[in-house]
């Protein structure tokens, strides 16, 4: 058949193409994922991470600009939870050095991966607000389980089918984690006021 071979090499050359700019994605993606999971672990342990967090926003702005001409691969799974978890290394950090929370825009990140990675900050700040505890410093959990339920009354507003954003389990699971550190932070200042009576 005249023209098979040509419009068939055409297409296989897109989808080369494709195929090729998938392998670096994902790549790049892990690379996102398993950095911004480090630097989560640095705040917790009190380190500064702006510079590792400079460098991860150099890292989603050239998988951004590798991914222009495919943007169909932009909502891949694994493109997403890169960005989820960017999203939650940079919310995170914001919270704990009282600086204004940044938008999905000026992040340029998608709505529902941001959403996303929004909820599971509340999972983080309770690991803080645990932290805290142990240490005796109650008033610091406090704060902790105050920007959860900030952040919990944010997320619970979204109420949308799972196609466009799938966030229904971690709004459950960020519920149950603030009633558990409510009760937790609740119990710890009781035994404060005690001690305080006590001495």
């Amino acid at each position: 058949m005249k023209g098979l071979k040509e419009a068939v090499e055409e297409v296989k050359s897109e989808l080369d193409e494709k195929d090729a700019i998938r392998e670096i994605a994902i790549k790049a993606s892990r690379d996102i994922r398993r950095r911004a999971k480090n630097a989560i672990f640095s705040i917790h342990r009190g380190e500064d991470v702006i510079e590792e967090l400079r460098a991860l926003r150099q890292e989603q702005m050239a998988l951004i600009s590798t991914l222009r001409e495919h943007p169909e691969l932009s909502h891949a799974g694994y493109v997403s939870e890169a960005l989820q978890e960017l999203t939650e290394a940079l919310i995170l950090y914001s919270i704990i050095n009282e600086s204004s929370i940044p938008s999905s825009r000026e992040l340029k990140i998608d709505a529902a991966s941001y959403i996303l990675g929004l909820a599971d900050v509340i999972g983080e700040l309770r690991r803080l607000a645990l932290e805290s505890m142990k240490k005796g410093d109650v008033a610091t959990a406090s704060l902790r389980l105050s920007q959860m339920e900030e952040l919990y009354e944010a997320i619970s507003g979204i109420q949308y089918p799972a196609a466009i954003v799938n966030i229904r389990q971690k709004q459950d699971i960020a519920r149950n984690l603030l009633e558990k550190t409510r009760g937790e932070v609740s119990l710890s200042e009781r035994l404060l006021a005690v001690e305080k009576k006590v001495e």
